[in-house]
């Protein structure tokens, strides 16, 4: 493949999606430093397109390695109940209105497709309660087995928290 020139004059070959493969190469290495996850498992991929997309849609991409500001930026993206859904579609279809067509958005639409379409059984968090930091009030017990319930869910509900624990072991 011959590299995109800054130009436009690629002479008609093939676009390299380097943005989108930047993305994709932080948020790989952001989720093998936590460690939190096998990478040959589908919640592992989910946790690196829900990360790559955010990395790919923030406005503020960078090179190199990632600055605290950058972490923190993603940690305030991915946060539990930040609008992440709505944020990541709002972005895509701002992308695709200002003409972009390029390969790096349509990498970003097929991971944000996955993404949505892909349901992975999990544990139900809603029937575990409120999250560790709301005062407790006894709800969210576990079944009679003593395991939680599961349902299935949306990837990126699953890979979002994912990626959120990730930044904050990095």
């Amino acid at each position: 493949m011959r590299p995109e020139r800054q130009d436009g004059s690629s002479g008609g070959g093939l676009l390299i999606p380097m943005a989108w493969m930047y993305a994709e190469y932080i948020a790989d290495e952001l989720l093998r430093t936590g460690e939190l996850m096998e990478p040959a498992t589908l919640e592992y991929r989910a946790g690196r397109d829900a990360l790559a997309l955010t990395v790919f849609l923030s406005d503020s991409g960078v090179a190199g390695s990632l600055p605290s500001a950058r972490v923190d930026e993603l940690r305030l993206l991915t946060a539990y109940g930040a609008p992440w859904r709505g944020w990541v579609c709002a972005r895509l279809d701002a992308l695709e209105e200002a003409g972009d067509t390029g390969p790096d958005l349509a990498l970003a639409r097929a991971a944000w497709r996955w993404l949505e379409d892909t349901e992975l059984l999990a544990a139900d968090l809603d029937a575990l309660g409120p999250p560790p930091w709301a005062p407790a009030d006894g709800s969210g017990e576990a079944d009679e087995e003593g395991a939680a319930a599961q349902v299935w869910t949306p990837a990126w509900q699953l890979g979002l928290p994912l990626g959120h624990l990730s930044i904050h072991l990095y």
